[in-house]
């Protein structure tokens, strides 16, 4: 039993970055901007998360420097995509290869420094129930946060006229223009909370899951949160069950390593979460019903308001 709870909260620990990375990106993509910079905003979160709290000692001022980073580097796509229409593509794949860069030169010095840890969750008597105790009252502070992000954005943009606003202008936004609705603005504000929750994502990295900065630690994680909100089909609730799907298949493959009882070559085994994204996107595209009901008719598309 203590090792079927065990398993159960380490991919709780795996599937929190690809959540929050994913759930961000979800409302970026319904106001009809394609961002491709996760994997980029996410590792450059983890190593603003981690350098702070090296350098101030604070976990918590570490994380909060994460959220900042991630929204600080999106707003270098946001100019370049809303304010001067380049490429949407183009400029998110850019924006990836300039945080693993980037990243590697800042976190240079942080290699191999032991890193400080968020603490986790206890409340006497109910994180000391036996099975669900830890699972629900013994998990770190950004697994709870991930889940009230999926239910808040899950009732913003279903439940709030402005939630509405957002979802129209990812579908027509010349039509909202017309309507008098800002569109850039909504588009800033959107790719911003964005970067913020892949930002937040790789903090978890380099404060949760693995305490310690390593090089390109997002490890393609934010290549899966894309994929992820295709998965879900645009829908928060669907990211949810995605995302712990992804995080089961990422843990078991290392226990499947780390076990030694099966002769397959641990390379292969290391590709099985990219694997099952493949095959993921390749069924999705095969409905397409479910593809065209879902996704934003303005996806990838720039827009430049009437002078």
């Amino acid at each position: 039993m203590d090792i079927t709870v065990n398993i159960l909260l380490t991919i709780a620990t795996a599937a929190t970055p690809l959540l929050i990375a994913a759930i961000g990106e979800l409302v970026v993509e319904r106001s009809g901007v394609l961002n491709l910079g996760v994997e980029g905003m996410m590792i450059m979160g983890a190593v603003a998360g981690f350098g702070v709290a090296f350098l101030t000692g604070s976990p918590w001022l570490g994380l909060l420097a994460s959220v900042v980073a991630g929204a600080m580097f999106s707003l270098l796509f946001a100019v370049m995509t809303l304010s001067l229409a380049t490429n949407q593509v183009a400029t998110g794949l850019s924006l990836t290869l300039l945080g693993l860069g980037l990243s590697g030169m800042l976190g240079t010095s942080f290699v191999g420094q032991p890193g400080g840890r968020l603490p986790y969750l206890y409340i006497p008597g109910l994180s000391d129930i036996p099975v669900v105790g830890k699972l629900l009252f013994g998990q770190d502070p950004v697994f709870y946060l991930s889940i009230a992000l999926v239910i808040a954005v899950s009732w913003f943009l279903f439940r709030t006229r402005t939630g509405l606003t957002l979802r129209s202008i990812g579908d027509n936004h010349a039509s909202a223009h017309a309507l008098g609705i800002p569109v850039i603005r909504y588009r800033y504000l959107a790719v911003m909370f964005g970067g913020a929750c892949a930002g937040l994502a790789g903090g978890h990295l380099s404060l949760v899951y693995t305490p310690q900065w390593v090089e390109n630690m997002a490890a393609g994680r934010g290549w899966i949160a894309l994929a992820l909100v295709v998965f879900a089909s645009w829908r928060p609730l669907r990211v949810l069950a995605g995302a712990y799907i992804f995080g089961a298949v990422w843990i078991g493959q290392l226990h499947l390593q780390a076990s030694g009882g099966i002769s397959v070559p641990t390379q292969l085994l290391s590709a099985l979460p990219y694997l099952a994204t493949v095959v993921v996107l390749v069924l999705i595209s095969r409905n397409k019903r479910l593809t065209l009901t879902n996704t934003p008719a303005a996806l990838g598309q720039s827009f430049v308001p009437d002078r």
